[in-house]
């Protein structure tokens, strides 16, 4: 029952009552029966008063339990709030972990970062040092190398003079050797002829006369002339070498003194001018290889050479 309802009651209570009252005024000397309905009113005033003391206490109950349901509920909703403060808590440590952590890493890395750049800073010197040494060299290098040039330029310049009398020089004997040439190739000639028609070899064992020999020297200086023997001229020299009876020792020997002799004309005529040209220099190698001259034997030569064209020149 609720408030409104209650008072409603009570209102009819005390209506009831005074009525009740009001008859008990009137009917002061009633009958038995106006009593009893006096009695019932009274039960029912108690009955309706046990009924409204019922329906305070219920209401009192209601009451009570509504605020024992506020109280835990305030209750409840502070358990939630602490929670929540704590899982509030406890996401602003791990974030403040995170940066932390963050800040460290960052640190870390800036401190790995200016150790490359340190270390990168440092090749880079050493790299200029290197650099600059190199530098220094291949410039002490050059000055050498120009000191030299320079060197040999004031000795092209000394020689030059002695190196065109030289020319007319040698044109004058150029044409004093052909006719020299001329004639003592007609002589060979002759006497290879004269060789030819004996017609026999000298007995085993025995060595060639001069005259021989000297015709077989002939021979090797033309086949070598241009410095190299082809198959034909090897099976001339061969024929020759069996009509004049030269031994194969006295071949070998003949036939690298005239290697020489070639070899140092040849070092002669690329020296002429006072230096080597890189052809002359080539033909050489090729020479030297095919002649199989040794590298002091082709210094010993070219060293004689240089010295008789500076003397000659000087």
């Amino acid at each position: 029952m609720n408030p409104a309802e209650l008072e409603e009651q009570k209102r009819k209570v005390e209506e009831l009552k005074k009525k009740i009252l009001e008859q008990k005024r009137k009917t002061a000397d009633a009958s038995e029966d106006v009593h009893k309905r006096a009695e019932d009113a009274r039960k029912a005033e108690e009955e309706a008063k046990k009924r409204e003391e019922d329906e305070a206490r219920k209401l009192e109950e209601e009451e009570a339990a509504r605020k024992a349901e506020e109280e835990a509920h305030l209750k409840e909703e502070e358990e939630r709030q602490k929670a929540e403060d704590a899982r509030l808590k406890e996401e602003e440590a791990r974030r403040k972990v995170e940066e932390e952590a963050i800040k460290k890493a960052e640190a870390q890395a800036k401190r790995k970062a200016e150790e490359a750049d340190r270390l990168k800073e440092e090749q880079e010197r050493e790299k200029a040092l290197e650099e600059a040494k190199q530098q220094a060299e291949f410039v002490a290098l050059k000055r050498a190398e120009e000191e030299e040039r320079r060197k040999e330029e004031e000795s092209r310049r000394k020689i030059e003079e002695a190196r065109r009398k030289i020319e007319e020089q040698k044109r004058k004997e150029a044409e004093q050797k052909k006719k020299e040439e001329e004639a003592r190739k007609k002589k060979e000639e002759e006497e290879r002829k004269k060789e030819q028609a004996k017609k026999a070899a000298p007995a085993s064992g025995g060595k060639a006369s001069p005259a021989a020999i000297q015709a077989y020297v002939s021979a090797l200086k033309q086949a070598w002339g241009d410095g190299n023997l082809s198959k034909d001229e090897e099976v001339l020299l061969a024929t020759l070498r069996k009509s004049l009876g030269i031994t194969p020792e006295e071949h070998a020997g003949l036939e690298q003194e005239v290697q020489l002799e070639i070899y140092l004309e040849a070092v002669v005529d690329g020296w002429k001018d006072g230096s080597i040209s890189p052809e002359d220099s080539e033909h050489l190698d090729g020479l030297r290889e095919k002649f199989r001259i040794s590298a002091d034997e082709h210094l010993r030569m070219e060293k004689q050479v240089r010295k008789e064209i500076l003397k000659q020149r000087a």
